[in-house]
C-alpha cells in the first residue's frame, strides 16, 4: 500500500473505513490533507488522537457526507470484505472521487478461495460475536471497478512468509498464540491452529494474505 501511495501526487486524500487511522497518519505525513470516515466512533477517538490535523466523520461507508468530486485519492483497506454489495461501495467512493483521481484498496484473502468464514470476536461483555466476510475473486473487483470508469494501475497479491505458527500455535506474523477454545462456546477458527500446526501451515503455504489494487478513474 505504502509504495504505491509514495508514487502519487499530494492532494486531498480519502480514508474510508479509516479504523484507527493508520493509513489516514500516514496519509498525513506525505503532506496530503486528510478525512477520515468511519462508522465507529470509538475508532474515530483514536484516529483523531494520531491525527489531530485531520478532518473526521462519522459515517457508513456506503453514504460519505462528501461532496461529489471531492478528493483526489481514496484508500480504502480492509473493510470492503467487511460489505456485501462490493459494487455499491465502488460507486460511493468513484462518486467522490475526481477525474484522473486515484483509488488505492486492499483486502482480506481467505483460505478457502471465494468462501467468507466470519471473524469470530469476544464482545466487552464476554459473549461472541460475528464479523461476516465476503470473500471474492479478483475478476470479482474487476468486474465492479471496470464498470464505474476505473482503469487498474497495479494489483498485487502479496503472501504471508511461511510457516504461519509455530509449534506452539503461535501466529509468527504477529507474535500472538490465540486463545484457547472455551467448552460450550463457538469455536474461534483461529483458537484451532494449536492443535494441528503441521496441518494449518501446509494449508496456508503459498496462499496470498491479501489483495491490494491500484485504480485510477478516467477523465472522460
Amino acid at each position: 500500500m505504502r509504495e504505491i501511495l509514495d508514487a502519487l501526487p499530494v492532494g486531498v486524500a480519502l480514508d474510508a473505513a479509516c479504523g484507527t487511522g493508520r493509513h489516514t497518519g500516514y496519509l498525513a505525513s506525505l503532506g496530503h490533507r486528510v478525512i477520515g470516515v468511519d462508522s465507529s466512533p470509538e475508532m474515530l477517538a483514536r484516529a483523531r488522537d494520531k491525527v489531530p490535523e485531520g478532518e473526521f466523520h462519522q459515517a457508513d461507508l456506503h453514504h460519505m457526507p462528501l461532496p461529489d468530486d471531492s478528493v483526489d485519492l481514496a484508500v480504502c483497506a480492509i473493510a470492503l470484505s467487511h460489505v456485501p454489495d462490493l459494487g455499491q461501495a465502488l460507486t460511493e467512493l468513484v462518486r467522490v472521487l475526481r477525474p484522473n483521481g486515484h483509488l488505492v484498496i486492499s483486502d482480506s484473502r481467505g483460505l478457502i478461495g471465494d468462501i467468507g468464514l466470519p471473524l469470530v470476536r469476544v464482545g466487552p461483555d464476554g459473549e461472541f460475536g460475528y464479523m461476516p466476510i465476503w470473500s471474492r475473486l479478483a475478476s470479482d473487483y474487476l468486474a465492479a471497478a471496470l464498470s464505474l470508469g476505473l482503469e487498474v494501475r497495479r494489483c498485487e497479491e502479496p503472501r504471508r512468509p511461511p510457516p504461519l505458527v509455530d509449534d506452539d500455535g503461535t501466529d509468527l506474523y504477529d507474535g500472538v498464540r490465540p486463545p484457547d477454545h472455551v467448552p460450550g462456546k463457538p469455536p474461534n477458527i483461529w483458537s484451532l491452529h494449536a492443535l494441528a500446526t503441521a496441518a494449518t501451515n501446509a494449508a496456508w503455504r503459498g496462499k496470498p494474505a491479501a489483495i491490494i489494487w491500484h485504480f485510477q478513474l478516467s477523465a472522460d
